[in-house]
This record gives structure tokens, sequence and C-alpha cells, in this order.
């Protein structure tokens, strides 16, 4: 499937096996740089300016200078699936600081490095989590605090949810849930995360650390479009173990539910009416061109 798959670095195109970076680039050696997981569903690729806008807020908070306009980066996304010939793909949009030396700094990287990859790819949590939801424990490991290497800042250091997902492998389910440094519920390891309770649904703000997600953001428009009462606000662990349902969403994640959180059954054990239905209006929205940039 990914035979002949070309990815773009800084503004040349290269086979996969000849796709390579410096050993010296500061996005390898220090985890310095930013990116974006983006999705395009039947040549439509799902909310593209909005990703490239909290691309660019990443690198302005990292004070990255990236050397493309964002119409420009907007190009060489669509280019780069044009090249694959792919209508459906999951896209990794890669800045890093660039090529610099074995010491933090950034002033000795002269050009940042940008990379972008295009595949297709299933759900992150595979077909089968659509219908029986997934299970989950929270994890020891709390989010990086707003203070700190945030994940309101989608940058290259995941080591935060590294961290989380192996305990998740340990522990023998699907993902891990990750608190804030209060003990609120933050968010997945790569998703963000909804519960909903007598038929009204809640996410973690972001100032838990939280990304501010796109898919979130569309899905919490999606529930009131729908009629759902939808608020951000601070939501605690028992609050999770006993809500009617939660799910997440996520780029790679889509909407998916969550069955079980820490061996407690949520709900009665999977895919609850508010969860599916969310999920079948956002299977409809992802190829709406209104929501997106059209390829072709």
């Amino acid at each position: 499937m990914e035979k002949g798959l070309l990815i773009y670095i800084d503004g040349k195109f290269y086979p996969k096996s000849e796709a390579k970076v410096s050993v010296y680039d500061h996005g390898l050696l220090y985890g310095d740089g930013v990116f974006e997981g983006i999705r395009a569903y039947d040549g439509v690729v799902f909310k593209l300016k909005e990703h490239i806008d909290r691309l660019y807020s990443s690198a302005h908070t990292i004070m990255l200078q990236i050397p493309l306009t964002k119409n420009e980066m907007i190009q060489t996304v669509l280019e780069t699936l044009k090249k694959n010939n792919l209508k459906d793909a999951y896209i990794r949009l890669v800045v890093t600081r660039g090529v610099g030396d074995l010491g933090l700094d950034p002033r000795k990287c002269s050009k940042p490095t940008i990379i972008v990859i295009a595949q297709p790819m299933k759900p992150l949590h595979g077909v089968a989590a659509k219908e029986k939801g997934v299970t989950t424990l929270i994890s020891w490991v709390k989010r990086d605090p707003v203070d700190a290497t945030s994940h309101e800042i989608k940058s290259l250091n995941y080591l935060n949810s590294i961290l989380a997902k192996l305990e998740a492998n340990v522990g023998g389910v699907d993902e891990a849930i990750c608190l804030d440094k209060v003990g609120f519920v933050c968010e997945g390891v790569a998703e963000n995360i909804f519960i909903v309770k007598e038929k009204k649904l809640f996410t973690p703000p972001v100032s838990t650390g939280a990304l501010p997600g796109i898919t979130r953001n569309r899905v919490m428009a999606l529930a009131e479009e729908m009629g759902y009462a939808m608020a951000e606000r601070n939501i605690t662990p028992t609050e999770l173990f006993n809500a009617d349902e939660v799910f997440f969403t996520g780029t790679a994640a889509e909407i998916v539910a969550v069955r079980e959180v820490n061996k407690r059954t949520i709900g009665d054990g999977k895919p609850g009416p508010i969860t599916k239905r969310l999920m079948q209006g956002f299977n409809k929205i992802v190829t709406d061109p209104k929501e997106g940039i059209k390829t072709i």
C-alpha cells in the first residue's frame, strides 16, 4: 500500500527509503520542533486551514520562524497528496528547528527542516473499536502543566505521552488517560476526552494542559448543532467512572467510545447513543468541502 510513497523534505520529494534528516537536526536531538496530524477524506483535507493555523501558533510560542507562508504550507500539503495520488490519507506535517550542533542553543540552527508525510491509515484504535469502544486506565504520569512543555503546544516532545502509553501497554488496556497536576482529567495520550452525563457533554479546558484539538472543537460545535448542552469544565476521576458515556476525539482516533476506565465499566460497556450519533454526524462532516480544502 505504501509502495512508491514520496516524502517531502525541504522543497524536494524523496522515496520513503531515501527520506532522511541529519543526526544533528535539533528535532531529533532535543525534540525541538512542532507538528500536525491531518486527515484527508475523499479528496477533502479536513480542517486544513485550522491545522496550519495551530502549527504556526505552536511555532510562534517556541520562537520557531517557519520559512513558508501559511498558504505555501497549505499548497505543500496538497502537492504531497497529489504526488502520492491519495484522496484518503493521514498527513504528518513536521517542522523542526533544523540542523545545529550538539549544544542546545537554537541560534546554531540556521534553517528549519520541513517534512510532509502522507499515507493511508485506518483509525488509530482500529475499525473494531468503533463498534466496541476501548479500555483505559488513569496513568500515574501527570500531564505537563501549562507553564512547562504543555500539550497546548503540539511539539515534538511527546515523552509525557509515551510514558503514559507504556503504562497502558503494560496494563493490558488500549489507552491511558492523563490527569493534570491538580488531579483533574486532562486527556488521553493522543486524544481529547469527553464525558456525557444526563445528556449533557463536558470536556476538560485547555488550562489543564490539554491540546486545543481541531476534532475536539468541531465535535463540540456538532454536539450543540444536535441540540445537546456542551461545556468545558474540570472533570474528576470519580465523574469519569460514573459518566453515562465517555469518548475520545482526535485526528488519528476520530471519535471512539471508552467502555472501561480502571476496570470500571462505563454505562452499559459499549458505545452510548450520543457517542454513536456524534460518530455518524462526524462521518458526514469530514467529506464536506466546506469543512476543509479540496485536493483537486
